[in-house]
């Protein structure tokens, strides 16, 4: 480990230099892109300064207790238990900022919810879902798009996507990606019987073109009239685009936009997600055994929160954390349980450290 800390230290310390040096000051892209890797490594190396004080600071402390006077000498033993309790948790601290940065951290986010069974109440539950995560990015200072939304008519949604642009959207949002159940007595139950039912969640990093090339002949494009609320010309022009892509029979669709020529670029960042999507998920298949053991695997199969009204509870079933903040949750308030599935999931990564 601090083989490979000396070596990040150093590496930073060359960077400085250059991101210096007027030549490449005036090369512009170059610059920018040594910034980046400064930015990248500087928790790094920072933690790894305090580190070494502290470590030098307990030496000295050390000496000061072969001192002759018994006053300094009563001052350093305090002081050496203060700073040894701190040294372990500093190289905690390091090993997970050494942890691998999944590349997709830092991007914005296409986030797709599908009401799934039990239906008129599940297509409430989905709307539910999309309010929280709605909540969830005003309280971040996140901005979010409702790119496309199939509402049922009486509250409920069938499906909707939405882009959510902030800092760190998918380190925080991908651990969502699973079956959200519910349990509640819906509001058209007269015998007052507890429903269970599901949603799912999609999270996805928006990709760019580069990352991701669809060949324009791969794509139908079929546009039609605009379903739903809207203002003028939203519901009379041929302004909502659905594309197929053929090879993979995947659908987008968008309808948020006045503009057909802007509801086709939503359109195709949401199907760029998709297939970046498939191609990350035929990646992990390949290291499956690894994958599965973390907690953020995002497999959307998989059932990882029960959502129970009558108790008031939110239970996340891959860490086993039960929250009885039911109403502050599905305000928005996600963060505690989110916090835990990283600890929970850096902690699995550490195993292997």
């Amino acid at each position: 480990m601090f083989d490979k800390l000396d070596f990040i230290s150093d590496k930073y310390e060359e960077l400085a230099m250059k991101v210096a040096d007027p030549d490449v000051i005036n090369d512009q892209p170059r610059w920018q892109k040594y910034i980046k890797e400064m930015g990248e490594m500087e928790p790094i190396v920072n933690k790894y300064k305090e580190y070494k004080k502290t470590k030098e600071s307990v030496a000295e402390a050390k000496e000061m207790l072969d001192s002759g006077d018994e006053e300094l000498k009563e001052l350093a033993k305090m002081e050496l238990a203060d700073l040894e309790d701190k040294i372990p948790e500093m190289e905690n601290d390091l090993k997970v900022l050494l942890l691998p940065k999944d590349p997709n951290d830092d991007k914005n986010v296409i986030l797709e919810i599908r009401a799934g069974t039990g239906g008129e109440e599940a297509a409430l539950f989905a709307q539910d879902l999309l309010r929280m995560y709605l909540r969830y990015t005003e309280r971040r200072g996140w901005k979010a798009e409702i790119m496309d939304a199939n509402d049922t008519g009486i509250g409920g949604i069938k499906e909707a996507s939405v882009l959510i642009k902030g800092k760190g959207a998918y380190s925080r949002l991908k651990y969502e990606s699973g079956t959200h159940r519910v349990q509640r007595v819906p509001e058209t139950e007269s015998s007052g019987r507890i429903h269970t039912s599901a949603a799912t969640v999609a999270v996805l990093p928006e990709v760019d073109d580069v990352e991701v090339h669809i060949d324009p002949n791969d794509v139908r494009v079929d546009v039609y009239r605009s379903s739903g609320n809207g203002g003028q010309c939203v519901n009379t022009t041929d302004s909502a685009v659905r594309l197929t892509h053929i090879p993979t029979g995947l659908v987008v669709t968008c309808q948020d936009e006045k503009s057909q020529i802007k509801n086709k670029e939503k359109a195709f960042k949401v199907l760029r997600s998709r297939l970046y999507d498939m191609k990350l998920k035929e990646q992990n298949d390949e290291i499956s055994a690894e994958r599965r053991s973390q907690v953020g695997s995002g497999d959307r199969s998989e059932r990882i929160r029960t959502y129970n009204f009558p108790q008031g509870r939110v239970t996340d079933h891959r860490i086993g954390m039960t929250i009885y903040k039911l109403d502050s949750f599905l305000d928005g308030e996600i963060d505690e349980i989110i916090d835990g599935l990283i600890t929970s999931d850096q902690a699995e990564k550490m195993k292997n450290f």
